[in-house]
């Protein structure tokens, strides 16, 4: 149910399809760069379309031809340049074999990163401050959970794991099992050089399911097999297919 906050903001924000730059650095040596247009914008915040997508908590970089009483610095800039904070990000319909697209929702923090991004899989949580009749944002970081939402299954499933260049199309896949699972993450052995805050590509070509997980852990254990901790994004996977096709499940997997 959309509470009356969110209600106030949506209607206080500003039908405006300026061009727009998102610049996302994912892990210390990998970010990409998407050419794309506002939806709204307030002082505050803005929503846009990617064709990818960017985990909640995660910062990126916009640059926008920005109108200057929308600003809150650089008034007479070509370009607002401004860090910023995803805070909603949510899969769009769209028609049959048709690419997927996703909606971004996104807290404006400030003109420099803070000091800790030096580290990019670090997430961050927005503390409203307000200023006069309005909020800004500034930011805390996220706490690290270590229990998990939801219980792992062991469930072995074929599933093609694929890394996307800058442009957002693959550059190298492997076909691996799922050693556990569930609707909001998976381990995986893998032989492909990704890194920790790795946006991937995942799916199951058999039972034609695609979605995209951030890789949260990468651990090389004593048999010498690396295997990723992910965690989806965009949308969740539909477990109660495999759990039909694999009866009630078999383990309860480490949280």
């Amino acid at each position: 149910m959309e509470s009356k906050r969110d209600a106030v903001r949506r209607r206080a924000r500003i039908p405006l399809t300026l061009p727009i730059r998102v610049t996302c650095r994912e892990s210390a040596e990998y970010e990409w760069t998407e050419q794309t247009r506002l939806v709204d914008v307030t002082q505050f915040g803005a929503g846009f379309i990617l064709t990818r997508p960017v985990d909640v908590g995660r910062l990126i970089h916009l640059s926008i031809p920005m109108p200057a009483k929308l600003r809150c610095y650089d008034h007479n800039e070509a370009t607002y340049e401004v860090w910023s904070l995803v805070r909603h990000a949510s899969v769009m319909r769209s028609e049959p074999n048709q690419p997927v697209q996703f909606r971004i929702g996104v807290a404006f923090v400030g003109k420099e990163p803070p000091p800790s991004y030096e580290d990019p899989t670090l997430r961050y949580e927005p503390v409203p401050v307000k200023v006069g009749q309005n909020t800004r944002w500034k930011l805390s970081r996220r706490p690290v959970i270590k229990e998990r939402r939801e219980p792992r299954l062991v469930i072995p499933l074929e599933v093609l794991v694929e890394t996307l260049d800058e442009s957002g199309n693959t550059s190298m896949q492997e076909y691996t099992v799922t050693q556990t699972i569930s609707t909001l993450g998976t381990c995986v052995p893998t032989s492909l050089n990704v890194e920790v805050g790795q946006v991937l590509r995942i799916s199951s070509p058999n039972d034609r399911v695609s979605t995209f997980a951030a890789v949260r852990s990468r651990e090389t254990s004593e048999d010498g097999i690396t295997r990723l901790g992910l965690e989806f994004i965009g949308s969740p996977w539909p477990l109660d297919r495999d759990l039909e096709d694999n009866g009630n499940g078999n383990g309860n997997g480490k949280k």
